[in-house]
């Protein structure tokens, strides 16, 4: 099962990222000025990823990615594989997996754990 991740980037825009099962990066998206429109690419793609077009690239030191478009608006980039096979695990990944994927949401930055502070405050009580 693959994971949606909405953040925010250090420029105010909002990003979310596609992770595998195993919890590596797939790809990246473009930056978004709302929230909203994450979460509207994040709907189509899951609806329908058969819309969607893997364009295959590499780069001049030979690694392969590939650009997630739709009619010809680039709306991510995946991470770099090391030969054309991995590239097209990773794009045979998403196509399996997208339609059950969760998503998370951390773009409003709040911490899920506790403070630091607290927890080694905590752990040092016990060993005294």
């Amino acid at each position: 099962m693959g994971m949606f991740v909405i953040s925010k980037r250090n420029n105010g825009d909002y990003k979310f990222v596609f992770t595998s099962r195993k919890g590596k990066t797939i790809f990246t998206s473009i930056g978004c000025k709302q929230k909203s429109d994450c979460q509207r690419i994040i709907e189509a793609i899951t609806e329908d990823v058969h819309k969607f077009t893997f364009r295959k690239n590499a780069t001049p030191s030979g690694k392969h990615f590939f650009r997630l478009s739709i009619g010809g608006l680039v709306l991510a980039t995946s991470r770099k594989y090391s030969t054309p096979l991995m590239l097209q695990k990773g794009i045979d990944e998403i196509i399996k997996y997208v339609i059950t994927a969760e998503i998370l949401d951390f773009s409003e930055g709040e911490s899920i754990f506790p403070p630091e502070e607290e927890v080694f405050l905590n752990e040092e009580a016990k060993a005294s």
